[in-house]
């Protein structure tokens, strides 16, 4: 099992820019797919997101494409999520997410966008974008 809690939230104008950061603990973080969800009032959880255990290409979501920027660091048990240009309809709840590898193998790209596929989710952070 592996624990998860975000930081890095906050308040911030158009334009803007923020790191998330997810502090993972428990099992080797290495062997987890990671990603990053969020969820405005009102909405599902939503896709923005994601690196397979294996690292490789990430996935992003068409809305932060080009803007956002999802990175891990194994050595720190730690994953980020760079977010430049930010617009007001990013304003949501960040949420870090995790899976074993043992669940992913048989992902495909679209797999990684299921919220449900997800076994692990850390608290949330707070991401405000004022215009």
């Amino acid at each position: 099992q592996v624990q998860l809690v975000e930081a890095g939230g906050g308040l911030v104008q158009t334009g803007g820019s923020l790191r998330l950061s997810c502090a993972a603990s428990g099992r080797p973080y290495s062997s987890y797919a990671m990603g990053w969800f969020r969820q405005a009032p009102g909405k599902e959880r939503e896709f923005v997101a994601a690196f397979s255990s294996n690292g490789g290409t990430p996935y992003y979501s068409d809305s932060v494409k080009g803007r956002f920027t999802i990175s891990r660091d194994n050595a720190k048990n730690t994953e980020y999520l760079q977010m430049n240009s930010l617009k007001p309809e990013d304003t949501a709840v960040y949420y870090c997410a995790a899976a074993p590898r043992a669940s992913t193998n048989s992902w495909s790209a679209s797999s990684y966008k299921r919220y449900d596929y997800w076994g692990y989710w850390g608290p949330g952070t707070q991401v405000t974008v004022s215009s």
